[in-house]
C-alpha cells in the first residue's frame, strides 16, 4: 500500500482558440490512484461527446479550446489523485485562451 503521489504536475499554457491542448497529470500509488480534474474549484465531468477527454494516463485533453460568452475553457486547473490511503493534489495550472482580441492591443 502506498499513498498517492503526483509525479507530473500540469503547467500553465496559452492556447489559441479552437486549437487542441493537453494538461498533464501523472500519479503513482498502490492501489493505482484515480485522477480527478478540477477547474476553478469544480470537478470536471468529461461526458460523452464533450470536447474534453480524460486520458488513461491521467492527463486532460481538449479537442479544441472553447472561448465564447457561453462557455470558456480559460481558468485555473489542478488534478487530484485518490486511492484508499488518501489524496494528493497537483500544483495549479492556468489555461489562457489567446484570440483576436489580444492581437489588437
Amino acid at each position: 500500500m502506498e499513498h498517492p503521489k503526483i509525479t507530473e504536475h500540469p503547467l500553465d499554457v496559452i492556447v489559441p482558440r479552437h486549437e487542441p491542448a493537453t494538461l498533464n497529470c501523472k500519479a503513482e500509488g498502490v492501489p493505482t490512484p484515480t485522477v480527478t480534474w478540477f477547474k476553478d474549484g469544480e470537478p470536471i465531468k468529461a461526458e460523452q461527446g464533450s470536447h474534453k477527454i480524460l486520458l488513461p494516463a491521467g492527463g486532460l485533453f481538449f479537442l479544441k479550446v472553447v472561448h465564447s460568452r457561453r462557455e470558456s475553457d480559460a481558468g485555473v486547473y489542478w488534478c487530484e489523485a485518490t486511492n484508499e490511503l488518501g489524496v494528493a493534489r497537483s500544483h495549479n495550472a492556468t489555461l489562457q485562451v489567446s484570440g483576436r482580441y489580444w492581437c489588437m492591443q
